[in-house]
């Protein structure tokens, strides 16, 4: 994979910091864990109707090319290990075009569709959390025998995680029509959130049992301003944004900084932080002109009130031609330039005390 020599900090769209401050850091590789948000194809490999391996996904990334993002480019955490001087995409572990020389700088273990509950990824047939886990044990085996044992170590050690997920457990099981688990019958909403906590909990307290001491805990985005559950809110002659959608968001991220303040105090070694998504994405839907949106309502890709994956494809008429004005891409996801800024943003606060140490 391509290593840029040069590193350039934006803060949207103005330039912060250069090479040097990168080359002072000693994040050796991002490794990011997730859903959709973050999948950088793992699900191309997997038998699941939710995939994103063709156009028009990915006709923004390098060389216009599918590559299994929701994204018609790069992933924030594409730009997050761009912007820490590494590389400038993490490939997915389950891409055959890719070995263990290119992960050892960087790689992506999420599935979308996945969540921090197991029922969540049985909805459709998607790699499970704990699956993700036993890559990364995986990938820790192939490390050590390309490094030898003392390399691998400070590799793992020296790497950024980030951990992106929980938006499907609400919106694909807890609330969803069409999951068998019956989660809402058996919790409270609360009840629930605090159920995802403790798998939060112990997924990070495994990940630094096997290595991992720099962690960032990606926060819910207001979830119910997506155009797929605006556009359902319109159907039932309602307008906005979905409040109660949003609230359980909100919740659920005063319950996730809290896990990572926690974890921040006792776990000895571990310097995790939490990573706000909500505010700064809400700010974009809200004042779209000052960061140079013209629509948040629907998505780039075919009418952008409901289609995402499948129903994303190149045969549909409606495909907007300037993604760059749009703050989703599909119903459910991101456009390239908001996920830029995202990463900026992060880069700017949580992520600056990785830049030096």
């Amino acid at each position: 994979m391509f290593i840029f020599l040069h590193l350039f900090l934006l803060t949207l769209g103005a330039t912060t910091t250069t090479s040097a401050a990168a080359a002072g850091g000693r994040v050796s590789a991002v490794i990011v864990f997730g859903d959709s948000s973050v999948d950088a194809g793992n699900n191309n490999a997997i038998r699941t109707v939710l995939k994103s391996n063709f156009r028009p996904y990915g006709r923004d990334f390098m060389g216009g090319r599918p590559t299994g993002r929701f994204c018609n480019g790069r992933l924030a955490t594409d730009f997050l290990s761009e912007r820490f001087g590494i590389k400038p995409s993490i490939p997915a572990y389950l891409d055959p075009a890719y070995n263990i020389s290119d992960f050892a700088t960087g790689v992506c273990f999420a599935s979308a569709g996945t969540g921090y509950d197991n029922a969540t990824s049985d909805v459709l047939s998607v790699i499970p959390l704990w699956m993700e886990l036993a890559y990364f044990k995986d990938y820790i085996t192939k490390l050590k025998s390309h490094f030898g044992p003392m390399k691998a170590k400070e590799t793992v050690n020296e790497a950024l995680y980030t951990i992106s997920v929980g938006t499907n457990d609400f919106l694909e099981n807890y609330y969803s029509s069409y999951s068998t688990s019956r989660t809402s019958s058996r919790y409270s909403i609360g009840a629930y959130q605090d159920f995802l906590i403790h798998i939060a909990e112990k997924f990070i307290l495994d990940i630094h049992a096997l290595g991992a001491r720099k962690v960032s805990l990606t926060g819910l985005l207001p979830m119910g301003c997506l155009p797929l559950e605006r556009s359902t809110n319109a159907v039932s002659g309602k307008s906005g944004c979905v409040e109660m959608y949003n609230k359980v968001a909100r919740d659920f991220n005063v319950k996730l900084k809290a896990l990572a303040g926690k974890l921040r105090s006792e776990v000895r070694g571990l310097r995790i932080v939490y990573s706000p998504l909500y505010d700064k994405l809400l700010d974009a839907i809200d004042h779209p002109s000052s960061y140079g949106f013209e629509n948040v309502e629907e998505g780039c890709c075919a009418t952008g009130m409901f289609e995402m994956g499948y129903l994303c494809n190149s045969w549909n008429p409606f495909t907007c031609p300037d993604a760059n004005k749009y703050v989703f891409w599909d119903a459910f996801h991101p456009t390239e330039r908001l996920n830029s800024i995202l990463a900026d943003y992060f880069m700017n606060t949580t992520l600056a005390e990785f830049l030096w140490s």
